[in-house]
């Protein structure tokens, strides 16, 4: 059964220079990205026209940054261990991986109740409203990609290691969306930063 999926794979990827699920995750993300643009947008909108709230973005949002970033790196080098067939280290990689997705989540909720500590609770004053927003959404969009992340997790401990083409797709498929949440944190980052 997985030969004939593989060839299928193989053939529409042939025919086609993107694969129909990578351009169907490209649309994805691109609407995300517009989305993203229409609320920092907003943000900045909204900021002009007065009753904004000044503050500072917890440390923790930096140190959050930093662990995102590197679960991009560990996932680099499980897809590198993945083509290599190298079942121990690709299996050490995505486990570290997933970990740092969900030590993510865990410093982002930790920076939501830094925010409340320094006085900027929700629904107060839409400065807090945005922040929490658009952090949020992030973090939600982080979920799914570790749920995606799981699955990998299971199938590398379930299935003997080899580099087929479902396998690899769907390995490329997460790393793009995975990369993409990296990304789009640090721009939020930056961008909540240069509004302070």
């Amino acid at each position: 059964m997985e030969t004939r999926v593989d060839q299928q794979i193989e053939a529409a990827t042939r025919r086609n220079k993107v694969h129909p699920h990578k351009m169907v995750l490209y649309v994805g993300i691109t609407s995300l990205v517009m989305m993203f643009i229409a609320l920092t947008s907003a943000y900045i909108v909204r900021r002009a026209s007065g009753n904004w709230l000044e503050f500072s973005i917890p440390g923790i949002f930096y140190i959050n940054t930093l662990v995102i970033l590197t679960s991009s790196l560990t996932l680099q080098l499980a897809h590198r261990a993945f083509k290599r067939e190298r079942s121990g280290a690709y299996k050490g990689w995505i486990v570290t991986t997933l970990v740092l997705g969900i030590a993510f989540l865990v410093l982002q909720y930790m920076g939501w109740e830094a925010l409340a500590a320094q006085g900027v609770p929700l629904k107060i004053n839409p400065a807090g409203d945005f922040v929490y927003s658009i952090s949020w959404l992030h973090a939600a969009h982080v979920v799914g990609g570790i749920a995606a992340l799981a699955v990998s997790v299971v199938l590398a401990f379930v299935l003997k290691l080899r580099r087929t083409p479902v396998r690899q797709l769907r390995l490329e498929l997460i790393m793009i969306y995975w990369h993409f949440v990296d990304v789009l944190w640090l721009y939020l980052i930056i961008f909540l930063s240069l509004q302070r």
